[in-house]
């Protein structure tokens, strides 16, 4: 995740958008998963759309999936 925010500079405000439960999300296997949406501003990105992914693992822990920004 560092290497994907690193450029944007520090995150100035985070606000959540969305919060979705789903069983099953394109090109991945089937299982739990939270999609969660944030509208965020950066330093170096004024306006952006974060989306956090985390799955429950077969060992009972959530743990990140995926992690986007546009």
């Amino acid at each position: 995740m560092q290497a994907i925010r690193k450029p944007l500079g520090k995150n100035i405000s985070r606000e959540l958008k969305s919060k979705r439960y789903r069983t099953s999300l394109p090109g991945a296997p089937d299982g739990k998963y939270v999609v969660i949406q944030f509208k965020s501003s950066f330093e170096n990105k004024k306006s952006a759309l974060e989306t956090v992914t985390p799955m429950l693992d077969k060992d009972g822990k959530w743990r990140v999936s995926g992690y986007y920004i546009k």
